[in-house]
C-alpha cells in the first residue's frame, strides 16, 4: 500500500540535546528581557531606573554567542555553517531594498522559509546573524539591535516549529497558505516585541503610557493601545510585504533550500 511522504521532511541539520537546552534557554531569557516592562514589579529596581533596556541589550549578545557556541559544538557541521553563512548574507543584501520604509520588511520571507526547511535551531540563528549582518551594511547598529535580532529569531524559529505538512499537490498548497498566515502573524508580534524596548521611555502620562510597576494586564493593554496608535500602519505593511514574498517565492525558494538539504545529506 503507498504511503504519504513528508511535505518538507529534507533533513535538518542535527542539534544535540545539550544545544537543544542552551536554544530553549537562550529564548527564554530573550523573551524576558524584551518583556522586562510588563513582569517589572512595584519598588523592584527595573521600576525604579532606566538600567533595564541597557542591560538586557549588553546580556542578549552575550547569550546569543553562547548558543552560537553550543549549536556549532551540537551537530551544525561545515555543511551547515556556510548554508548559515549564505542565508545571511541574503538577508543583509535584500534588507536595504525595504529597509522598513512605510513597513516594507524584504527579509522576514527569508526568515521564514529558512527556519521552515532548516530546522527552529537554525532558524533561531539565522535570525540573530541575518539581522546582524543587515545592521552592519545599512548601519543599523545600536542598542535597539539585539532586540531586533532576538525578534527576528522568534520569528525563524516559529517557522521551524510549524508542523509539516504531505507531499502532495494540497499539502504544498496548504504549507504555503500556512507559511502565509504564520508570515503575516509573526510580522505584527515583531512590531509589538520591538516596541517593548523603548516603548517605557517614548511618552510620559496619558493613557499610553508605562506604568512602573502597573502589573501585568494594565500595561499590556497600554502597550496594545501604544502599538495600534503608532506602529499599526509600519506592522501591517510589514505583514503584506512579508505573505506577497512568501507566496510568489515560496514554491521555488522551498524546493532549491530542500535540495539544497537533501545534498547535504544531514543525518
Amino acid at each position: 500500500m503507498p504511503t504519504t511522504e513528508v511535505h518538507g521532511a529534507a533533513p535538518r541539520p542535527p542539534v544535540r540535546w545539550k544545544a537543544v537546552l542552551s536554544l530553549a534557554l537562550a529564548a527564554g531569557f530573550g523573551l524576558v528581557a524584551m518583556s522586562w516592562p510588563l513582569l517589572a514589579v512595584p519598588g523592584g529596581a527595573l521600576t525604579e531606573t532606566t538600567s533595564g533596556p541597557w542591560m538586557f541589550a549588553l546580556l542578549l549578545p552575550l547569550v546569543t554567542a553562547v548558543v552560537l557556541m553550543q549549536l556549532t559544538d551540537g551537530g551544525l557541521d561545515a555543511r551547515a555553517v556556510a548554508m548559515l553563512g549564505v542565508l545571511s548574507a541574503v538577508v543583509a543584501a535584500v534588507r536595504p531594498f525595504g529597509a522598513g520604509a512605510a513597513g516594507v520588511e524584504t527579509v522576514f520571507f527569508l526568515l521564514i522559509l529558512g527556519g521552515r526547511v532548516f530546522g527552529p535551531g537554525f532558524g533561531f540563528i539565522l535570525g540573530c546573524t541575518g539581522l546582524f549582518a543587515s545592521a552592519l551594511l545599512t548601519g543599523g547598529v545600536g542598542p535597539w539591535l539585539p532586540y531586533q535580532m532576538f525578534a527576528a529569531a522568534f520569528v525563524a524559529l516559529g517557522a521551524g516549529l510549524l508542523p509539516r505538512t504531505p507531499d502532495t499537490k494540497a499539502g504544498r498548497v496548504t504549507e504555503l497558505a500556512v507559511l502565509a498566515v504564520y508570515g503575516a502573524f509573526s510580522s505584527l508580534l515583531y512590531g509589538v516585541l520591538l516596541n517593548l524596548s523603548f516603548w517605557p521611555f517614548a511618552i510620559t502620562g496619558g493613557n499610553l503610557a508605562y506604568v512602573p510597576g502597573g502589573g501585568l494586564s494594565e500595561n499590556l493593554s497600554r502597550l496594545l493601545a501604544y502599538s495600534l496608535a503608532t506602529s499599526l500602519g509600519w506592522d501591517i505593511g510589514r505583514a503584506i510585504t512579508t505573505v506577497a514574498l512568501v507566496l510568489l517565492t515560496g514554491p521555488l525558494l522551498l524546493r532549491v533550500m530542500r535540495r539544497a538539504a537533501r545534498k547535504a545529506n544531514w543525518h
